[in-house]
């Protein structure tokens, strides 16, 4: 008896979803003005990030220059966007 063929599924990555299908997300960018502890404790704050979330999202700030950190509709992430700005952290809206 012939032992049964497994053939991989593959599943679109973000990358090869069409622009339209893509989810939004909320960027926060590396500044030279914040303090790591202050991003950490925003992060904390506004999305209810355990310390050791935050503080992940805060290292990829600082040295990617850049984290994700929420996804969702594009007002909601616009709303994002704005708390963290009147938190002083520089953010954007884009498309994953």
């Amino acid at each position: 008896m012939a032992a049964p063929q497994v053939v991989p599924v593959e599943t679109p990555g973000t990358d090869d979803l069409p622009i339209s299908d893509r989810p939004w997300v909320t960027i926060v960018w590396d500044d030279p003005v914040n303090l790591m502890s202050y991003v950490t404790w925003v992060l904390q704050k506004l999305f209810g990030y355990s310390h050791d979330k935050a503080e992940k999202l805060m290292l990829d700030v600082h040295h990617k220059g850049k984290a994700i950190v929420s996804s969702g509709a594009r007002e909601r992430m616009e709303y994002d966007a704005a708390q963290l700005h009147s938190y002083g952290l520089w953010a954007t809206v884009d498309r994953s």
